[in-house]
C-alpha cells in the first residue's frame, strides 16, 4: 500500500513579503507586489515593471555560512524559504545534535528551479571593451583575456538550474533522491507531484520540494517581450495583471521561491509533527502541440486535471476551490477556462476559481509551489484569495473568479493548476488532513 503524503512545513519569499502570515494577509486584502523595475535600468524596454522581491536579505546564519557564497538571487530565495519550512515542520536545525540523528539518506529533494542570472554587467563591459571598430566584430583574443581576468567562476557556476538543489543539500545534509525539473511555469507543481510519488513508493521519508526562480534581468524581460507575453501597461503597473478580465493583455514577470516539507504520514506521526494538509492527487501531461502555446482546446490541461482527480479518487463534486494558473494572457485564461468546463461540466459555474498572479506576478518556475501554499492556507482559514483587477467580464471566461475581494468559503479540497510554455501541464490536489 502506498504511503500517504502530508505537508508539515511551508516557506516562501515573494514580491509581497517573506513571511507566510504577512503575505497571506496581503493577498486577502488584494494588495499588489508589482512596481517599476529597480534591478536594472528598464526605461527603454517595452515593459518597465515587474513583481520584484523587495527589502530582502539572506538570514544571518546563511550569510555567515561558508557554503553559500556568490549564490544567485533564486538560490538565496530557495534557502530562505526552505529554512522557514524546515522550522515550521519542527525538524531539528542544521548542524545541531538533533539534526545529526536524522538519516540523511531518508531526506530527499525535488525542486522546480530556474537558471540563475548572467553577470550581465561584467559580460557587457567585457564584450564592448573587446569590440574592434575597424573590423566590425569582437576581437576574441582580447575578449578571452579580459573574461579570464574579470569573470567570477562561482557566479558562472551559479547560473545552473541545479544550484538551488545543491545548496539545499549542503544546508540540510539531504542525501536522498535529488532532482530538479525546469518545465517552465509548471516546474514546481511538477516537483511537488513527483516528490509525492517518491514518498509514496518509500524511497524517502522527508522531501524538500518546491521551486525558485528570478528572471527579472535584461535577457529575461527581453525574451518575454519578444514573445509578446508581458503586459505593457507601464502607466498603471499595479493593475496591469488582469487574469480572466476582457481587457487582459499579458502577464507580469515575478520572482521568488516557495518550499514545502513533505513527509510520509507514518514519519510525521512518529515524530508528533503538526500536519498542515495532505497531498492526495497529482496529474501531469504534455500537449505535443507547439513550443510556446497550449493546445487551444486545452487537451493537455484536461488530461492533467482528470489524472489528478483519478489519483485522488475524487470527483469534480469534491473540489471546493481551484487555484488557477491564471496568467492574464488572452490565450492561457480562455484555454484554462475551457479545460475546467470540459472536466467539471455543469458544476464548473459553481466552483470558485482565483489567480494570485494578479497580485504576486508570475514567479515562473516557483509559481506552482507558492500557489500550492496558498491552497493550504485557504483550507486552514476557510477563505479564498481574490482575483484582483477583475472589472470587465469576458464572454469566453464566464466562471466564478472570486473578483477583487476575498471570500469566506467551506474549503476541504483545493486544486492547483500550472500550465507551462511548451505545453507542460500539471495539477495538484490538496485536502484537509483527516486521520
Amino acid at each position: 500500500m502506498a504511503n500517504r503524503v502530508v505537508i508539515t512545513g511551508m516557506g516562501w519569499v515573494t514580491p509581497l513579503g517573506h513571511d507566510i502570515e504577512q503575505v497571506w494577509q496581503r493577498l486577502l486584502r488584494a494588495e499588489s507586489g508589482i512596481a517599476p523595475i529597480t534591478l536594472f535600468d528598464a526605461r527603454t524596454f517595452p515593459t518597465t515593471f515587474a513583481a520584484e522581491v523587495k527589502d530582502y536579505q539572506l538570514p544571518a546564519a546563511l550569510r555567515q555560512s561558508g557554503m553559500h557564497q556568490e549564490i544567485s538571487r533564486a538560490t538565496g530565495f530557495a534557502l530562505a524559504a526552505a529554512t522557514q519550512a524546515w522550522e515550521q515542520a519542527g525538524l531539528p536545525a542544521p548542524r545541531t545534535p538533533g539534526h545529526a540523528r536524522l538519516d540523511p539518506y531518508s531526506i530527499g529533494m525535488y525542486l522546480g528551479s530556474g537558471e540563475g542570472s548572467l553577470d550581465f554587467g561584467t559580460f557587457t563591459e567585457v564584450t564592448l571593451g573587446a569590440w574592434d571598430q575597424s573590423a566590425g566584430t569582437v576581437a576574441t583574443g582580447s575578449w578571452a583575456k579580459s573574461a579570464m581576468r574579470r569573470f567570477n567562476a562561482m557566479r558562472e557556476i551559479e547560473q545552473e538550474p541545479c544550484m538551488p538543489l545543491t545548496h539545499l543539500s549542503l544546508e540540510f545534509n539531504a542525501r536522498g533522491p535529488a532532482m530538479n525539473c525546469l518545465t517552465a511555469c509548471a516546474a514546481s507543481t511538477q516537483a511537488l507531484g513527483e516528490a509525492t510519488q517518491i514518498i509514496r513508493r518509500g524511497d524517502a521519508e522527508i522531501m524538500i520540494s518546491g521551486g525558485a526562480h528570478s528572471m527579472i534581468h535584461p535577457f529575461g524581460v527581453t525574451g518575454f517581450n519578444r514573445l509578446t507575453a508581458l503586459s505593457t501597461m507601464n502607466d498603471d503597473p499595479r493593475r496591469s495583471c488582469r487574469p480572466f478580465d476582457a481587457t487582459r493583455a499579458g502577464f507580469v514577470l515575478g520572482e521568488g521561491a516557495g518550499i514545502l516539507i513533505l513527509e510520509s504520514l507514518e514519519h510525521a506521526v512518529r515524530r508528533n509533527a503538526t500536519i498542515l494538509a495532505e497531498i492526495v492527487g497529482y496529474g501531469s501531461s504534455a500537449d505535443a502541440y507547439r513550443v510556446t502555446d497550449q493546445h487551444p482546446e486545452g487537451r493537455g490541461a484536461v488530461v492533467a486535471i482528470e489524472e489528478a482527480l483519478r489519483d485522488a479518487a475524487l470527483s469534480v463534486d469534491d473540489i471546493d476551490y481551484i487555484n488557477a494558473h491564471g496568467t492574464g494572457t488572452k490565450e492561457n485564461d480562455s484555454t484554462e477556462t475551457l479545460a475546467i468546463k470540459h472536466v467539471f461540466g455543469p458544476r464548473a459555474k459553481s466552483v470558485p476559481i482565483s489567480s494570485i498572479k494578479s497580485m504576486m506576478g508570475h514567479l515562473i518556475a516557483a509559481a506552482g509551489a507558492v500557489e500550492a501554499i496558498t491552497c493550504v492556507l485557504a483550507i486552514r482559514d476557510q477563505v479564498l484569495p481574490p482575483t484582483a483587477n477583475y472589472c470587465v467580464p469576458d464572454p469566453e471566461c464566464d466562471l466564478d473568479y472570486v473578483p477583487n475581494e476575498a471570500r469566506k468559503a467551506k474549503v476541504n479540497v483545493a486544486m492547483s493548476n500550472s500550465f507551462g510554455f511548451g505545453g507542460q501541464n500539471d495539477t495538484l490536489i490538496v485536502r484537509r488532513f483527516a486521520d
